[in-house]
Formats: C-alpha cells, sequence, structure tokens
C-alpha cells in the first residue's frame, strides 16, 4: 500500500502517536520513506503537525515521493500553522528562497521568528543572520546578538562565527578582539569554515591573540578545505610568510581532528 492510500486511513487507535511517530523516524533513518509516508500519512490528516511537516519534508526534498515544491508548501503550512517549530522553519525557508510560494522575506522572518521563540537553533540562527546583515531586513544589532547568544548555547556554530564578528567590528558593542577571537574559536572548533578563516587572520595579524603565522596557516587550511571564501584573503600571504618547514608542520597540523571544543 502506498503513502497516498494511507491516507486514507485513520491513525492506529491501539498506538500513541509517539510510538508510531518513533517507527516512522525509524524507518525514514534507514532509507525507507515509503513506509514512513505511510505511518505520517494519516497522522498527518489527523492534525499531528510533525507528521505534516515530515511528509512536507519528502515532498522539499524527493525523499519517497517525487520532488514537487507547491505540495510541499502545501503541507509545511498546515505544520506551521499548528505550531510545529520545525514545520515553521522549514516554511519559512520555502518563502525565503520562493520555492512553492512566492518568495517572501517579510513571510520568511515572521516564521523563523515563531520558531526562534519556541527554541529552534536554526531558526534562531538564521533570524539572527537576516537581522544582522541587512540585506532582506531592517538591521537590528541587539537582536541580531540576542538570537545569536540563543542559538550558540544550543551548540549553532555559524551563530558563534556571528559574535565574533559582531565583536570584530563593533555591531552594537564595543569593539572587543579579545571576544571576538573567543567566539571565533568555538566557532571554529565545531568546524565552522568561515570561523576558522577568521580565526586564522587574527593569527595572522595578532588581533586578540599573540601573532603566530603557523597557526594562521593551520587555521586558514582548515577554513579553505571547508569551502570559506574569507580564506582568500589572507591565504597566501600566509604562506609565503612561511619556510617550507613550517609550512609542512602547519599542514599536518591542519590534517589532524579538530580540537575538542572549547565550553
Amino acid at each position: 500500500m502506498g503513502w497516498l492510500d494511507a491516507l486514507a486511513k485513520k491513525p492506529r487507535g491501539g498506538d500513541s502517536v509517539a510510538g508510531q511517530m518513533t517507527e516512522a523516524y525509524e524507518a525514514s533513518s534507514r532509507g525507507d520513506y515509503a513506509r514512513a509516508l505511510e505511518i505520517w500519512g494519516p497522522l498527518a490528516q489527523a492534525g499531528v503537525a510533525r507528521a505534516q511537516n515530515n511528509i512536507g519534508a519528502c515532498f522539499w526534498e524527493g525523499m519517497g515521493v517525487d520532488r514537487d515544491p507547491k505540495l510541499a508548501a502545501q503541507w509545511l503550512k498546515l505544520s506551521a500553522e499548528g505550531g510545529d517549530r520545525i514545520g515553521q522553519r522549514n516554511y519559512a525557508a520555502l518563502h525565503f528562497r520562493g520555492e512553492g510560494v512566492e518568495q517572501d522575506y517579510t513571510r520568511a522572518m515572521e516564521l523563523y521568528r515563531a520558531a526562534a521563540e519556541q527554541g529552534d537553533a536554526p531558526a534562531q540562527d538564521m533570524l539572527s543572520w537576516m537581522l544582522l546583515e541587512g540585506e532582506v531586513a531592517v538591521p537590528d544589532y541587539i537582536e541580531a546578538k540576542r538570537w545569536a547568544e540563543a542559538a550558540a548555547a544550543q551548540g549553532q556554530a555559524p551563530s558563534m562565527t556571528r559574535l565574533g564578528m559582531i565583536y570584530h567590528n563593533a555591531l552594537g558593542v564595543e569593539r572587543d578582539a579579545w571576544q571576538a577571537v573567543a567566539w571565533w574559536r568555538r566557532g571554529s572548533e565545531r568546524g565552522d569554515a568561515d570561523g576558522q578563516a577568521m580565526l586564522g587572520a587574527a593569527y595572522h595579524l595578532g588581533s586578540g591573540v599573540p601573532r603566530d603565522t603557523v597557526e594562521a596557516y593551520v587555521w586558514l587550511l582548515r577554513a579553505r578545505a571547508g569551502g570559506s571564501p574569507l580564506a582568500s584573503q589572507f591565504f597566501m600571504t600566509v604562506r609565503a610568510a612561511l619556510s617550507q618547514e613550517g609550512a609542512a608542520a602547519a599542514e599536518r597540523r591542519a590534517e589532524a581532528p579538530l580540537p575538542e571544543p572549547t565550553p
């Protein structure tokens, strides 16, 4: 039986919603989206907002069904209206990108804020970015910092890097090179490539840390491997300042596992 047939069925009365959701997640985790959708379908029709989100996500990403952003939007709208924070975040992303719905940054921000207020860390991170960059919303550095701190407290590495930029560029705070480096380090140790680039730059310039060209090159190598465009601004200058032996030592260190993250 396909999941579309399952939509006509009622949820299994003998099983709790939590139990059915667990079974569906287990199926999806092993790539059996057909089975997961069979379970999520009736639950979604019964108004379970997280199941509605999961069906929407499957249509958005083409998991177990053909990719269909419009159908994704229909299911994610129901989930968001049902108060599911992940549904709100995913529906916000559709509005931000203009997939399945008209592009609408204002609506996207409303939805990201709703999810952020429910404690959703990725939504807090995205809301912080929107408020800081000023590309799609009026900048609000104080709010951007507040949401970045909330997301960083939940382990969001990009928000840690963003807090470093806030202190480095004195955005709503006094400039503090030490705080900037502390946040860049936390983001870097968790694998954020832009944080690694900025930490490398700090070591190159001696800003907030003692100048250390080898350490700078280690982090810039990691940043470049991670795809950060920021690394290119400093990479060749730092490499040119190193001896062949120093560069080789930095390259060996860059290939080693990242240090244990700073709390």
